[in-house]
């Protein structure tokens, strides 16, 4: 089922999450859970999309290399970043200079753009300027971004919990959502694993 951009609103309005709307609801071997101070999120993640990037989030879930990992980067009306787990733990020495630089010891991915367009909730691959350069970091959607679509990897998207997406502390937007003392996943795993 497609949603229309006029239908979208609506959906949202009455608490329906676009995971929910078009029956994207995953399975628990797909299903991501970000537990967040305020309380758990859950992503459906889309391996029909984005098969070798969505195997990567899971691989990294489970090596536990996302828990204690900041949102480095945080932009009002736009979206929430993390996933750096090289540079990204709080429990490392979190540095907010190199936060957002780093990836994992993995191997950086090729693109998988597809057609699923960036609204509010949907989960995409952060990556420098080659397009085959996202590794660990991810972003979540606050608002649509169709700038972004066709431009940027989604693996996913928000099934619940975003209201508790929209509570992550926002940067400055001086420095391009740079974060100060950030908040953190404390611990991402995949359903299926608990």
């Amino acid at each position: 089922m497609r949603i229309s951009s006029f239908a979208a609103p609506l959906l949202l309005a009455a608490g329906l999450t676009l995971a929910a709307a078009t029956g994207h609801a995953a399975e628990p071997e797909n299903t991501l859970v970000i537990e967040l101070e305020s309380g758990p999120v859950e992503i459906a993640l889309r391996p029909d999309l984005a098969p070798q990037h969505v195997e990567r989030i899971k691989t990294l879930a489970r090596q536990g290399a996302y828990d204690n990992v900041a949102f480095h980067r945080v932009i009002d009306g736009f979206m929430a970043q993390t996933g750096d787990v090289q540079f990204g733990d709080m429990e490392d020495g979190f540095d907010p200079r190199l936060a957002g630089t780093g990836g994992s010891d993995l191997p950086d991915l090729p693109a998988e753009f597809s057609d699923a367009p960036f609204e509010r909730g949907t989960v995409g691959m952060a990556r420098a300027q080659d397009p085959n350069s996202a590794n660990s970091q991810f972003f979540i959607m606050f608002a649509p971004a169709p700038h972004l679509n066709g431009s940027y990897t989604v693996v996913g998207t928000v099934e619940s919990g975003m209201e508790h997406v929209d509570r992550i502390k926002k940067g400055s937007a001086a420095m391009n959502g740079a974060v100060q003392d950030p908040d953190r996943m404390l611990r991402a795993y995949i359903a299926s694993d608990e």
